[in-house]
């Protein structure tokens, strides 16, 4: 009787501890760690054309108030505020009526047991007044890279050497007086602390329960048992082993492939017509698809999308030796109100010689759905999660020019029927859809890879055109032929990228979400 219990607990644990890294590979919508307030005052030194003077600078930030092995730590509302003395502005020479513009980088260390790293604060200032006495100010913010402890022990922030790029600016923005000037600055040797801003318990606590669930994106546990129990190495998840001890907390910066410049980027924004909860994300998705026909490719630019989260769901399975996890969420493309991709515009060389330029939406005719199904190695601690998106879409074509001469094909010129993808559960999933799949991977230790609901990725798969219909010119004359001939067939490679989502329940300021909760970053399309 004693050995079935200690089995069965032996069974609970290890159910607890897959539940938290594959929970780490989805998002979690509603489940949100407390945060800390953070707001530290520091001496500084900076070096003035005239010489070395005290600055003051305050830092303020939220922290989780603790996390597990492997998940991101995001500071957000993160403000740089320095106050230099008098002698700057002399030094500057600014002009009566003129402004002052600032931009900071705040080299920030990172440490965890006998490991460290640093990370780069940046921040932007909004343009001051020169005062006409007394010290400068300037409050920064801007984008803030995540830090990850890679094991459990307590992981320190703290603010280290600091730059500040000053130009002096006309009332109309025109460049003014000297060249713009960098002030070097260093934490005073008498600081207390050292410059210390937060402290973030990284671990488990002592019930055998994740210490906090991931809230947005997040990378899975790096330390897949409770406090008290075993590691797959032998080392007690709370007392991390030498090796784990020296592993650096990974730092991440801007995702490859993303850019936050948002000209010609249709908005992304919920608003009264499709309100956010607790559980809504918003992301941009944009990419490639080929047009095997024409030997070519048609690049759908950045486009919004809208998700739903659905509850996350595990169990253990009748063999004990995987966790599984699945998710199902729901979806809308979102473009000015219209349930569609932003519009996009190829050129073909129609029959191989005649020039033919189009411009098409995809327009949504039902549910876009989410499934995510995950599952966990018991005995490695390592897993894969798959991700299956269907949605159905027809290729609406809205104008066309062939030879450079504009061809009327009327406003209702589109597929047939939706765009058709080979579906791996076509009972389940029954009629015309497109489907695109993305997979993740997690091994025992280390960062999930691949594509997260959440964080984004690339997404691939396969579809069939099908034959156009109701493309008549003004005259009556029916192009659906020459379309259908040009474009439809199957096995056209679809290859999209989704951008890092905007999280509407604690939207991460500055790092995943912009003031008005849009997601931040743009994803750029890969061949």
């Amino acid at each position: 009787m004693a050995a079935r219990r200690a089995a069965h607990a032996r069974a609970r644990t290890a159910t607890t501890a897959a539940f938290v890294v594959l929970a780490a590979m989805v998002p979690a919508a509603v489940a949100a760690a407390g945060t800390q307030q953070v707001d530290t005052t520091l001496p500084y030194v900076c070096t003035l054309p005239s010489g070395q003077r005290q600055a003051t600078v305050r830092v303020s930030a939220a922290f989780p108030d603790r996390v597990v092995p492997g998940e991101a730590i995001r500071p957000s509302d993160v403000t740089t505020t320095v106050e230099l003395p008098a002698e700057a502005v002399t030094d500057l020479k600014a002009p009566e009526g003129a402004g002052i513009t600032a931009a900071t980088r705040l080299s920030v260390g990172v440490a965890q047991n006998d490991a460290t790293a640093e990370a780069t604060w940046h921040g932007t200032a909004a343009p001051v007044a020169v005062p006409g006495s007394g010290p400068l100010t300037l409050s920064a913010t801007g984008d803030v890279p995540s830090v990850t402890g890679q094991s459990a022990g307590d992981l320190t922030i703290s603010a280290g050497n600091l730059a500040v790029d000053l130009a002096v600016t006309t009332t109309d923005g025109a460049g003014a007086g000297p060249a713009p000037l960098t002030v070097a600055c260093t934490l005073d040797k008498d600081a207390s602390g050292h410059g210390l801003l937060a402290t973030v318990p990284v671990g488990f606590t002592s019930g055998g329960s994740p210490s906090s669930s991931p809230s947005g994106p997040s990378s899975p546990s790096g330390s897949a048992t409770p406090s008290g129990s075993s590691s797959p190495s032998g080392q007690p998840s709370g007392q991390p082993g030498a090796s784990q001890s020296r592993r650096a907390p990974r730092i991440a910066g801007d995702t490859p492939g993303t850019t936050t410049d948002r000209a010609g980027v249709a908005p992304c924004k919920y608003d009264e017509h499709h309100p956010a909860t607790t559980r809504s994300l918003d992301t941009y998705v944009t990419g490639y698809t080929n047009v095997r026909k024409q030997k070519a490719a048609t690049l759908l630019p950045p486009s919004c999308t809208f998700i739903e989260q659905g509850d996350l769901l595990g169990s253990l399975s009748p063999d004990g030796s995987q966790y599984l996890l699945t998710q199902h969420s729901e979806g809308q493309f979102y473009y000015r109100q219209e349930a569609s991709t932003a519009p996009f515009t190829a050129t073909f060389l129609t029959f191989d010689f005649v020039p033919a330029t189009a411009t098409m939406v995809l327009e949504q005719t039902g549910p876009l759905t989410v499934d995510s199904v995950g599952a966990l190695d018991m005995s490695t601690f390592g897993g894969s999660l798959d991700t299956y998106i269907r949605v159905p879409v027809v290729l609406h074509v809205t104008s066309l020019s062939v030879n450079g001469t504009p061809l009327d094909v009327g406003a209702s010129c589109r597929t047939r029927t939706s765009l058709r993808s080979p579906d791996p559960d076509p009972a389940q999933h029954p009629g015309d859809h497109l489907l695109v799949k993305g997979h993740g991977e997690y091994v025992g230790g280390m960062p999930a890879t691949g594509y997260q609901l959440s964080s984004g990725g690339e997404l691939t798969g396969s579809v069939t055109i099908p034959e156009f219909t109701g493309c008549r010119t003004a005259d009556g004359e029916n192009v659906d032929r020459l379309l259908t001939a040009s474009v439809s067939g199957p096995d056209n490679y679809v290859k999209q990228i989704q951008g890092q989502a905007c999280g509407q329940f604690e939207p991460h300021y500055g790092t995943e979400c912009t003031d008005d909760k849009q997601p931040i970053k743009i994803p750029v399309a890969q061949r």
